[in-house]
C-alpha cells in the first residue's frame, strides 16, 4: 500500500539557490536514512553532485531561453514522497518502484534522484526531479489535479507489483483529506452481508452437494433463509433486513445463479473466476490485531482460494515438483531483470540520440554567429549583442565533446533513423517486459505460497531470509 504526495521546492528564505538545492537533496541522501547510500538511484545525474547538476541545467535554460523567474516564484525542483505499508516491501523493491514512478511521471525528460529511507517502520521514498527539462527548452508545469494523477500512477505500479493500494480515503470536514495514519486507523470493518454470503456459498460448494436442492439445504443449515420466486434464488442471513439475490451483479463475478448451477453440474470447479490470478497468501496471525473475527473468516477463505489458484497454476504449467518450480522462478526472475536492463540501455541510448539531435540543431543555428564573432576578432561589442547565442554555441560544443568523446558527429538523417530504430526496440522490449513481469509475478507468488505451506518461510519474510 503506497501513499504519494507532490511538493514544490523553492528557494529557502535567507539561502541562495545553490544552498537551497543542496539542503533539499542532502536530506534525501542522508546516509543514516539510506543505509550509507545503499538505497539511492538516479537518472541523468550523479547522486554525489545532483544539486550542482540541477543548477547547471538551470543556467543552460537561462542562456538558451533568456527567461528567468523571481526567486520567490521559481520552483527549483519537485519532490515526491511515496510511503509503503510496514512489512509489505523491501528497500530494494521500494527504490526500484520509486525509480519507475519517477521515470513514468517525468517521461524521461527530467533529471531525478530516488532515495529510499529505512529509518522508519514504513519504508518510504523521497524523489527529487529537476524542474528544468534535459534539453533546457522549458520547465515542468504543474497542473490542476497533478497530485491525484500521481497517486493513480503510483497505485498502478503497486498493483503491477502485487502491493495493496489505498482506496477512496475518507474526507474530513471542509473538504480536507485525512492523513494516512488517521485514515488507516480502524479501517478494517466486519464483512458485509454480501461478503458473508459469498463465503457461505464457497463453504457449501466445498461439501460437494449432489444438486441444487442439496446446495440450498447446506445454505439453510448454515443459518440462511432461502427464497425461490419466479426461478430466482435469494438468501437472507440472521439479522439481515432484505434478501440478497443470487446474481453476479450483486455478489461479484462467479457468484451468479448460472455460475452456481455450472459448479453443481461439474462443468466448473467452483465460484472463483476462470484463470484466477495467483496472489500471496496472508499471514493471518500477524494481521489480526484490532481487526476482529470478520477479517479472520475472510482471510481464511482468501487463503483457501489462493492455494487452489496456486495448485491450478502449477498443474497448468507442469510444475508439480518443487525443483522445477524453483528453477522456473529463478529463470523468470532472471529474464525479467535482463529485459529491465535492456530497456534501461535502450532508454539511455535514446536519450543520447535526442541530445545529439537537439545539439545538432543548436549548433547549426549558433555556429554562423560564432564564426562572425571570430571574424570580428572577438569584438566586445559583438559579444554583448550576441552573448546568448555565443554561450549556447560553446555549451553545444561541450555537449558534443561529452557525448561523442572526440568521435565524428553522425549526420542528422542517420540520427533520425537511429532514433526510430531505438524507439521501435524500446516498444518491442516493453511488450516482452510486461509479459515477463506477469510471468515472474505469478511463478514467484506460487513459489512463496508453496514455501509457506511447506514451512520454508512466512509470508512477506522470504526476501529477508534470502538476504
Amino acid at each position: 500500500m503506497a501513499t504519494t504526495r507532490l511538493m514544490k521546492r523553492k528557494t529557502t528564505p535567507g539561502l541562495s539557490v545553490a544552498q537551497s538545492l543542496k539542503d533539499c537533496t542532502d536530506y534525501g541522501k542522508n546516509p543514516v536514512k539510506t543505509e550509507e547510500g545503499k538505497y539511492i538511484s538516479a537518472y541523468e545525474c550523479d547522486p554525489a553532485t545532483v544539486d550542482a547538476e540541477f543548477l547547471l541545467w538551470k543556467s543552460r535554460y537561462k542562456t538558451a531561453t533568456g527567461r528567468e523567474q523571481k526567486a520567490d516564484r521559481d520552483v527549483l525542483c519537485y519532490q515526491i514522497r511515496q510511503s509503503f505499508l510496514p512489512g509489505e516491501i523491501t528497500p530494494e523493491d521500494a527504490n526500484r518502484i520509486g525509480y519507475e514512478l519517477a521515470m513514468r511521471w517525468t517521461k524521461g525528460k527530467h533529471q531525478f534522484i530516488v532515495t529510499t529511507h529505512t529509518d522508519k517502520a514504513h519504508i518510504h521514498n523521497h524523489i527529487y526531479y529537476n524542474s528544468t527539462t534535459l534539453d533546457c527548452t522549458h520547465k515542468y508545469r504543474d497542473f490542476l489535479g497533478s497530485g491525484r494523477a500521481l497517486g493513480r500512477l503510483s497505485d498502478t505500479l503497486c498493483l503491477e507489483n502485487g502491493l495493496s493500494v489505498v482506496k477512496q480515503p475518507k474526507m474530513k470536514s471542509q473538504g480536507k483529506y485525512k492523513n494516512y495514519g488517521e485514515w488507516a486507523k480502524g479501517r478494517e470493518r466486519p464483512l458485509t452481508f454480501q461478503q458473508k454470503l459469498c463465503a457461505a456459498i464457497d463453504a457449501a460448494l466445498e461439501k460437494q452437494p449432489s444438486g441444487l436442492a442439496a446446495f440450498l439445504s447446506f445454505m439453510e443449515q448454515s443459518g440462511y433463509e432461502v427464497k425461490q420466486q419466479r426461478g430466482a434464488i435469494s438468501f437472507r442471513a440472521p439479522g439481515q433486513e432484505r434478501f440478497t439475490r443470487l446474481r453476479s451483479s450483486t455478489l461479484g463475478k462467479g457468484y451468479g445463479q448460472k455460475d452456481i448451477e455450472a459448479a453443481l453440474s461439474g462443468s466448473r470447479t467452483g465460484t472463483g473466476q476462470p484463470g484466477q490470478r495467483v496472489n500471496l497468501i496472508i499471514d493471518i496471525q500477524s494481521r489480526l490485531q484490532g481487526k476482529g473475527p470478520g477479517y479472520e473468516r475472510w482471510a481464511k477463505v482468501f487463503n483457501l482460494k489462493q492455494m487452489a489458484a496456486t495448485l491450478a497454476f502449477l498443474q497448468e504449467n507442469d510444475l508439480m515438483e518443487y525443483g522445477q518450480l524453483e528453477k522456473k522462478a529463478a529463470e523468470a526472475t532472471e529474464r525479467f531483470h535482463t529485459l529491465s536492463g535492456q530497456i534501461k540501455s535502450a532508454e539511455a541510448a535514446l536519450q543520447i540520440n535526442r541530445e545529439l539531435k537537439a545539439a545538432t540543431v543548436q549548433y547549426a543555428r549558433t555556429r554562423p554567429v560564432f564564426q562572425e564573432y571570430k571574424a570580428r576578432k572577438y569584438s566586445r561589442k559583438f559579444l554583448a549583442e550576441h552573448e546568448g547565442d555565443i554561450e549556447l554555441y560553446r555549451a553545444t560544443c561541450a555537449d558534443f565533446k561529452r557525448i561523442l568523446g572526440g568521435a565524428k558527429l553522425p549526420k542528422m538523417d542517420e540520427l533520425k533513423e537511429e532514433g526510430r530504430e531505438l524507439a521501435e526496440k524500446k516498444k518491442r522490449l516493453y511488450a516482452e517486459y510486461r509479459k515477463a513481469r506477469e510471468e515472474m509475478r505469478e511463478v514467484t507468488a506460487a513459489k512463496a505460497n508453496i514455501d509457506y505451506l511447506l514451512g520454508y518461510a512466512e509470508p512477506g519474510k522470504k526476501k529477508e531470509q534470502e538476504r
